[in-house]
């Protein structure tokens, strides 16, 4: 038996399943923990989906900001769902998608389990927040997203203010507490998340600290294990040990035991070709000139079937329904309303 921390799978389906058959994941005894950010930008999100959902009696999983904005996009109306980026459009679009999205809302912001001696979040904690405190302000978030408000609050939760305080009420202080968990790289002694800074340690701007170096942070009981800061890669310091390796990118994904006595990792490779920059159209095909009567503006498109990656099929741990077409990889479709894009 065996309980497996897994990085950001970012719609990475193939790549999943690799990891899983190299770490040789039994259901009937392995546990799995998602460090969220299951979805977006790695082309096969609907399938990545199903398959965590039919893992779901054997894994604990917490939610991302990319988990938090396609539950956001699913709120809304079908006319603005089409706007989205194909790779999220296909699970708002999809016959399960009430399936797997009231799933996917059920999930948490942060799992402790003192026993095993760790916690899980997406992104951080604030620089005061002890291990009962964290509970206790996930806890406030997830009910509102478990109960029957859960789109007033997706329609609030969108913005870089305010900073946290516990003084703090209403959405304002829900906004920030989901900032901290799903957004936070650096941020100062106070708590203010710089939004802006996203490179590695050394990059930042002046006054901001790694948040799990910040002076003057508590100092917590249990060991943690975290994702969304793809740049570090790799980093194991303070008590943090941080496993998103970009695997949407070219990097790898990353698993690590945490009910090993030694420190255990499996990695595997990420996706064949980095995915696009958001927002960037794919290069068209160059065309043969014609004989026209006069000259006219060719319109801009998307291209044609742009897929690097090579497609196999796995062994086991094949999710139920029907999987779909093939993915786009390209995440760069007008949303519709600001997404935290971190």
């Amino acid at each position: 038996m065996a309980t497996w921390a897994i990085g950001d799978l970012q719609g990475c389906y193939d790549v999943t399943q690799r990891l899983l058959e190299k770490i040789n994941f039994d259901p009937a005894a392995d546990k799995l923990w998602f460090c969220g950010d299951l979805v977006n930008r790695g082309g096969q999100s609907l399938e990545t989906l199903r398959l965590v959902h039919s893992l779901r009696e054997h894994s604990m999983v917490v939610l991302g900001n990319h988990d938090l904005s396609l539950l956001a996009i699913g709120a809304r109306s079908e006319e603005e769902q089409r706007k989205v980026n194909p790779d999220l459009q296909r699970i708002v679009l999809a016959e399960d998608r009430n399936v797997l999205l009231d799933w996917l809302r059920l999930q948490k912001l942060v799992h402790v389990d003192r026993e095993l001696g760790w916690m899980m979040f997406h992104a951080g904690l604030a620089p005061k927040w002890t291990v009962a405190m964290a509970e206790k302000h996930a806890r406030e978030v997830e009910q509102q997203l478990h109960g029957n408000g859960y789109r007033k609050l997706f329609r609030n939760m969108y913005g870089d203010k305010p900073v946290w305080s516990p003084g703090l009420s209403g959405y304002d202080r829900s906004r920030a507490i989901i900032n901290m968990f799903t957004r936070m790289r650096y941020c100062t002694p106070s708590g203010r998340i710089s939004m802006d800074d996203k490179g590695t340690p050394g990059t930042q701007a002046q006054g901001m600290y790694p948040w799990f170096e910040v002076p003057g942070r508590v100092e917590r009981e249990l060991k943690m294990v975290c994702g969304h800061w793809s740049a570090l890669g790799l980093t194991i310091t303070q008590g943090v040990h941080a496993i998103d390796t970009g695997a949407v990118w070219g990097g790898k994904l990353t698993a690590l035991q945490l009910d090993s006595e030694e420190l255990r990792v499996v990695q595997v490779p990420g996706r064949d070709v980095p995915a696009p920059v958001p927002g960037a159209q794919p290069p068209r095909k160059p065309q043969q000139a014609q004989p026209q009567p006069e000259r006219r503006a060719e319109p801009r498109g998307e291209g044609g079937n742009e897929r690097g990656e090579q497609r196999r099929r796995p062994r086991r741990h094949r999710p139920r329904g029907n999987g779909g077409g093939g993915g786009n990889n390209n995440p760069g479709g007008n949303q519709n309303k600001p997404t935290p894009a971190d």
